[in-house]
């Protein structure tokens, strides 16, 4: 048997109704390489080691959690990385799809760890905190709307699929879930640089509260800042408002 582990976030998925409906995403993309991240007990991966050329890998930074699933499924014991998913080097040399249960306590720097892999990874699919869900999907003008919603949106079309209840989980968490999908888009999004695209985001979201031409006004010149647009604030401009922005920064 196992433990769960409070330290790691561990709650473990055991709707088989959720499990199934995660898969059948899953099932409509077309993929070589799999990595799953945080296999816990097992729930998902028994259903992904058993997908028909595929080349699934799973990372687990849990060793009583790799000793169980090697155990429970002798296959899998040299396809589980045994690691901190934010610790690891590329799985795969190839691109590949990425999904899982992510610890609720990592998400937000899985996903920007999965950025740094972005040109590799063009599908993710995961399970999240509703809140951290919902911040991804966020659109322009909503409350939610942040440093996540465009750096993750200027690469990624995202999908909020559907709420999942505390009581799926096993021990149920004291947050609602919610499961998304995650497409890396087919065009590339014009900014004069990555770096000057991520510094004008996290900038402006700084101080949200403030009009852009506060916010961010150490990054222009004062003539620039006297366009109409900077008397927005922040979550009022679009992924490529952002990016249009960058080739007037100083």
């Amino acid at each position: 048997m196992y433990t769960h582990k409070k330290s790691l976030g561990q709650h473990f998925l055991k709707d088989e109704n959720v499990i199934n409906r995660i898969i059948d995403v899953l099932k409509e993309e077309s993929f070589t390489n799999l990595l799953e991240v945080g296999p816990g007990a097992g729930a998902l991966t028994k259903h992904l080691m058993s997908l028909s050329a595929v080349n699934f890998k799973a990372v687990e930074l849990d060793e009583e959690k790799v000793i169980y699933l090697s155990k429970k499924y002798p296959s899998l014991a040299d396809k589980i990385i045994h690691q901190s998913f934010l610790d690891m080097q590329k799985p795969f040399d190839e691109p590949f799809t990425v999904i899982g249960n992510f610890p609720y306590n990592i998400s937000t720097q899985i996903l920007f760890k999965l950025l740094e892999w972005k040109d590799e990874v063009p599908c993710i699919i995961g399970m999240f905190q509703k809140e951290v869900a919902e911040r991804a999907a966020a659109k322009e003008g909503s409350k939610v709307y942040g440093v996540l919603s465009v750096l993750m949106q200027a690469y990624y079309e995202i999908e909020y699929l559907f709420d999942v209840g505390n009581e799926c989980f096993d021990p149920p968490p004291k947050v609602q879930s919610g499961v998304i999908r995650l497409k890396r888009k087919a065009t590339t999004l014009n900014y004069k640089s990555e770096r000057a695209f991520w510094v004008l985001v996290k900038t402006a979201f700084n101080q949200r509260r403030k009009t852009m031409r506060n916010a961010v006004k150490s990054l222009f010149a004062a003539e620039v800042l006297q366009d109409d647009i900077f008397l927005k604030r922040a979550e009022a401009l679009s992924v490529e408002d952002f990016a249009a922005l960058t080739f007037r920064m100083q």
